[in-house]
């Protein structure tokens, strides 16, 4: 496992599994809500996280964390020789959201743009618990699609619960991976 990207919905560990597999193997993981998001909450363009993007693409190995589908999602699919999507629980995902806001509350988040502490509001906890579900069926037709289109050596991992995860880090850990 040298390019990895992670995708999955709001609240299911995303950061998490790319610091621990970053720490395992040796890359420091990049995350695409801190490339969104400029101090004080203000949305970057997608220019701004191209640029930035584009130059970690290029390296031998490297570990991307999040989706936006804006943002060279494609390339990310094809370059990647691994790709894993954790499809946990919508309610799982809003209990972490909630116990995220409460742990780092006035502080902003490893994971997170400088500067923007975190939050939480409605319209975010309608996000977690509805609007990024439905691109669910989307995100299996492209991993089908990245596996039939960018060759079957590409490893293609689906998690949907935490403890596949620690037995996925085990193996890491083990090397057998």
């Amino acid at each position: 496992m040298d390019r990895i990207m992670i995708v999955g919905f709001c609240g299911c560990g995303k950061s998490t599994l790319a610091r621990q597999i970053g720490n395992l193997l040796g890359i420091e993981p990049t995350y695409m809500d801190a490339l969104h998001w400029l101090p004080g909450w203000v949305e970057s363009s997608n220019e701004h996280k191209i640029n930035l993007l584009t130059p970690i693409l290029k390296r031998d190995r490297w570990i991307v964390e999040g989706s936006y589908r804006a943002v060279l999602y494609k390339e990310r699919m094809e370059k990647a020789d691994t790709i894993i999507f954790l499809d946990f629980n919508r309610f799982l995902c809003l209990y972490r959201v909630i116990k995220r806001r409460i742990m780092y509350n006035g502080k902003t988040r490893p994971d997170m743009g400088e500067g923007c502490k975190e939050k939480l509001d409605l319209e975010f906890l309608k996000w977690v618990v509805y609007d990024c579900r439905k691109k669910r069926r989307k995100i299996y037709e492209e991993l089908f699609f990245a596996k039939k289109k960018f060759g079957t050596d590409k490893k293609i991992y689906i998690f949907r619960k935490r403890k596949d995860v620690n037995r996925f880090i085990e193996r890491i850990e083990r090397n057998e991976i």
